[in-house]
């Protein structure tokens, strides 16, 4: 027996967002590296948004780092700051419009990808595929969130 399963989950992670990336470039979203994904996941299911420092600790990088990287997406049109609502001395950061439509174009990519492996190997298979992942990542025992691995 072979412990492959592990590195085939991380291949075909890497293969799905290198073509959601491909097709987000045709779309005008050419300045969207994977890094900036992670944090659009982290503020889509944040509606008051998040500051650097959440963002830092989430991305697993330095509050500097985080906030260089806010900078970035900002100027791209991605993200806004916005006053925090209790600490002055801190800015919210949320997915502007374009961040939003980013965010929309991925998630109907990933529909197409899970509909081309039904196509490949069945829908019933697909999701058992899912339940399956699902009960992986629940018997960890601990929230498991989407960030990177670097």
């Amino acid at each position: 027996m072979t412990a492959e399963i592990p590195a085939l989950l991380a291949m075909a992670f890497r293969t799905v967002m290198d073509q959601v990336h491909e097709s987000l470039a045709a779309e005008g979203f050419d300045d969207v590296r994977p890094a900036h994904g992670f944090v659009f996941q982290y503020l889509s299911q944040r509606a008051a948004g998040a500051t650097a420092v959440e963002l830092g600790g989430h991305l697993g990088v330095t509050k500097q780092a985080a906030v260089q990287l806010v900078d970035e997406l900002e100027q791209r049109g991605y993200v806004e700051r916005g006053p925090h609502p209790t600490d002055r001395r801190s800015r919210m950061v949320v997915l502007a419009p374009r961040g939003w439509a980013c965010v929309a174009s991925v998630v109907r990519r990933w529909g197409e990808v899970e509909a081309r492996w039904g196509d490949l190997i069945g829908a019933d298979r697909v999701e058992h595929l899912r339940a399956d992942l699902r009960r992986i990542v629940a018997d960890s025992g601990q929230a498991v969130a989407l960030r990177p691995v670097w």
